[in-house]
């Protein structure tokens, strides 16, 4: 099993940092057709092959996902879309 684990700082407020894991949710529903929910602070998402979180941190993220066998062949697309919103984002 393969498994995705990012870390990455940020400097906004709460909200301003739940919105804007509320948007890369949006941009992973989108592009991999992830389910999402909110559980406190944590943000859980999964599909078929696809189980994982973002959990938000005073002054970081942290993602971490862990990929069926199918989904790993896939995860450096995957982690380069998590990355790259990350960053238009934070």
């Amino acid at each position: 099993m393969s498994r995705i684990d990012i870390r990455h700082a940020h400097a906004l407020p709460k909200p301003q940092a739940r919105k804007a894991v509320e948007e890369v949710a949006r941009k992973l529903q989108e592009r991999f057709q992830v389910d999402c929910a909110w559980d406190g602070d944590m943000l859980n998402f999964s599909r078929s092959g696809i189980d994982g979180h973002i959990a938000l941190e005073e002054g970081g993220l942290h993602v971490f996902a862990k990929l069926g066998f199918l989904a790993a062949m896939f995860k450096d697309p995957i982690e380069a879309e998590i990355k790259r919103v990350l960053q238009e984002r934070f």
